[in-house]
């Protein structure tokens, strides 16, 4: 399937300019194998929104990643696959035909994928309506951070950055070239104080109380 120009992370660019925060995650983790889900449930997130491609499978593949294979069933014990889903920029898009390729991926997966027209960082306002709680309750889960990080931060959930991708084989060259310069530039704001935006999970946690141990 071949993905289209992503107007929407274009059209975020000036929002970036003026609040490059919105780049910063609140936690950053090599995997999700590293996110204590249990922990993040008993800190008030009722909802977990996950990126697909180099997230949670290699690029355009439908099933799990076989290294993720326990947390990712850890993850759907903890919060239930109801409160789960897949935010794609392929599957459930307008490139996806018929939403033929959201069907595979929801059959492979378990959890539903959000038909959705416009592509992250856009569109994240609706996902308190679809989950029934403030945004500030769902978490999101991604490699990228001009899509997924902004994505979350610009409707004020909770952003978990995965850093170490699973593969480039397949993937789209264009979000592999422009993740090779998001990760240090992230790290650029970070060494010059930029914070994430607020979140109330960290009025009474710091970000290591949700990560697990290697």
């Amino acid at each position: 399937m071949v993905q289209s120009l992503n107007f929407s992370s274009l059209a975020s660019i000036g929002k970036i300019v003026r609040s490059p925060s919105l780049l910063i995650p609140h936690l950053s983790v090599p995997d999700i194998r590293y996110i204590n889900f249990m922990a993040l449930k008993a800190a008030g997130i009722r909802a977990v929104v996950f990126d697909k491609d180099n997230t949670i499978t290699a690029p355009y593949v439908e099933q799990v990643h076989p290294t993720f294979a326990k947390s990712w069933e850890s993850c759907k014990d903890t919060f239930g696959q109801d409160r789960l889903l897949i935010v794609s920029n392929s599957a459930g898009t307008p490139d996806d035909v018929g939403h033929k390729k959201a069907a595979t991926v929801e059959a492979a997966l378990g959890i539903p994928v959000l038909r959705h027209t416009l592509k992250k960082p856009a569109g994240g306002d609706a996902l308190s309506s679809y989950f029934g709680c403030p945004s500030h309750c769902i978490a999101v889960v991604g490699d990228r951070a001009f899509t997924d990080i902004v994505y979350g931060n610009l409707n004020g959930m909770l952003t978990v950055h995965v850093t170490k991708i699973v593969t480039e084989e397949g993937d789209n060259k264009i979000a592999a070239l422009i993740r090779k310069l998001e990760y240090p530039l992230v790290n650029w704001l970070r060494q010059r104080g930029l914070s994430p935006p607020h979140h109330p999970a960290f009025e009474k946690h710091n970000p290591q109380d949700f990560v697990l141990e290697s």
